[in-house]
């Protein structure tokens, strides 16, 4: 009979901040307990090549920024994430210190399940000739640095002019995205395993215009008509360029897919009611019953 392999796993806790620290030192011991989870690298304070380690598993200890940052990291070799929220909100990092040591059983049988997220490739092109690739999970989104001003840009879906949108902006996002900025816009929330991408307008000038849903497979370009200034390319937060016209972006689904590990308890639904508040109705009936009395 063979025995199963250990669980080569790295832990990703890269942050400035003192409760990622403590939240490491508490839960190392617990690791450190169970000889089917070998842990073979730290990052604390610089990266880990995981390709290199081999590595099965990564557990992420911070928010939703520092599975982002994991992502980019990995690049074209994905490996599963296990996210552990330290921070806010937390819809990507859903799961606390303690649903992890609770579920530890879980992780060292390989007792869980594996959401492949999508996850999207914007290639920069300059009226130069040269090309600038970025890799990125939450969105995509053109919008003015400095001293904000409505400003044009143009979308095509697959060739096809779509319109200009006149505004302060417009996000391309993931489903996984469509919580995050785009949601702050007015967009849709799409959930996190579909196969599609959502473009919303950033104040758009014209109320008709409204956010779109659209296939993953299309190729989507995004163009300047006329010359701005101060416009960029902002990829999931972090990442800033210049975009100007002559530009063009080509934004389409990549080749990889952020992995999420997931525990069988899993609920979207039930993390979208308890990080936004669903229970508003229902508070709203206490104070109504309170009234009466």
């Amino acid at each position: 009979m063979n025995t199963p392999s250990k669980i080569r796993t790295i832990v990703l806790a890269r942050s400035p901040h003192e409760h990622v620290r403590q939240a490491w030192e508490k839960l190392q011991p617990c690791l450190a307990s169970r000889p089917e989870i070998e842990i073979v690298g730290v990052a604390m304070t610089e990266d880990v090549d995981h390709a290199q380690l081999d590595a099965e598993l990564a557990i992420v200890l911070g928010g939703d920024g520092s599975i982002l940052r994991a992502c980019r990291q990995f690049g074209n070799h994905q490996i599963p994430i296990l996210p552990i929220n330290l921070g806010r909100l937390g819809f990507l990092a859903d799961l606390t210190l303690e649903d992890l040591q609770r579920n530890l059983d879980l992780v060292a049988h390989r007792k869980y399940a594996i959401a492949e997220m999508l996850m999207f490739e914007a290639v920069i092109h300059r009226a130069d000739g040269s090309e600038e690739y970025h890799l990125g999970l939450n969105e995509l989104a053109v919008r003015v640095g400095k001293s904000p001003h409505m400003f044009d840009v143009e979308l095509a879906i697959n060739g096809e002019a779509v319109t200009t949108y006149s505004g302060d902006g417009l996000i391309l996002a993931t489903p996984i995205g469509s919580t995050a900025h785009s949601l702050s816009a007015g967009g849709p929330i799409l959930k996190q395993t579909m196969r599609a991408f959502v473009i919303t307008p950033i104040c758009p000038h014209t109320l008709t215009i409204r956010p779109i849903v659209d296939r993953a497979d299309c190729t989507y370009t995004l163009t300047l008509p006329q010359k701005e200034e101060n416009v960029l390319a902002v990829i999931d937060g972090h990442i800033h360029r210049p975009f100007q016209q002559g530009d063009s972006i080509t934004f389409r689904q990549a080749g990889v897919n952020c992995q999420l590990v997931r525990f069988p308890d899993h609920s979207y639904y039930e993390t979208l009611h308890r990080k936004l508040g669903w229970d508003g109705q229902l508070s709203y009936k206490t104070y109504m019953e309170q009234g009466e009395n």
